[in-house]
């Protein structure tokens, strides 16, 4: 199943964080990989729970399904990405 991608307003902030290169890697990886296998990746506990992260080298995305769409909350790296709530 195809999912079409959504993003949180504040995803622009985060990605403006990463180099230009890092982030054209990260869209990159969401387009061509979450989009097809969303429900594939990990589901989160604690203050996440519900939601699924998906790993593009040192750089999480969280992200929820949301029916026929995969909204995309937050992007960083993996040792800030969990510190903030959503």
């Amino acid at each position: 199943m195809a999912y079409n991608i959504v993003y949180k307003n504040s995803v622009q902030r985060d990605l403006k964080k990463l180099s230009k290169a890092e982030a054209h890697r990260v869209l990159k990886q969401i387009e061509e990989e979450l989009s097809k296998n969303a429900e594939n990746y990990p589901a989160l506990k604690g203050q996440f729970a519900g939601l699924r992260k998906y790993r593009v080298g040192d750089y999480r995305l969280i992200f929820a399904i949301l029916g026929d769409d995969v909204l995309v909350l937050r992007i960083g790296h993996r040792k800030d990405v969990y510190k903030k709530e959503i």
